[in-house]
């Protein structure tokens, strides 16, 4: 079976990022006992991305300084990984000024919260807790 222009054959695309197995319906580990590691959340289970969305669950919003300092990354390695986190719709970020000085805010989105919360439940089930 070929795509539409003859190509090649039309395949479904796959789930979008933080899209549990469980939520395709042939998928092999759709079981309900299926292992946890299986509901881990892809792009936040990356050391670095999982320390800023960590940090940023306990707060409403917070200035990417103190987010760098808390994770203790450089400004560029944080830019990127926040890049990912918001391009996913988990972070927020907002830029402004404080008196003349340009300042970003990062804030965890409701998504991202809820994404976070079912990759800590996730953690919490393949430690036992």
């Amino acid at each position: 079976m070929t795509g539409p222009q003859g190509g090649a054959p039309d395949v479904p695309d796959a789930p979008a990022h933080g899209t549990a197995a469980a939520d395709v319906p042939d998928a092999p580990d759709a079981r309900p006992d299926g292992h946890a590691r299986h509901r881990l959340d892809e792009v936040i289970h990356a050391p670095v991305r999982f320390s800023i969305v960590a940090a940023l669950a306990g707060v409403d919003d917070a200035e990417f300084a103190t987010i760098r300092d808390a994770v203790e990354v450089s400004d560029s390695t944080l830019s990127k990984q926040v890049a990912v986190l918001e391009k996913a719709g988990y972070v927020k970020v907002r830029k402004g000024y404080v008196g003349k000085r340009p300042r970003t805010w990062l804030a965890l989105s409701r998504e991202g919260r809820r994404a976070y919360g079912s990759h800590l439940d996730a953690l919490r089930s393949i430690a036992g807790g």
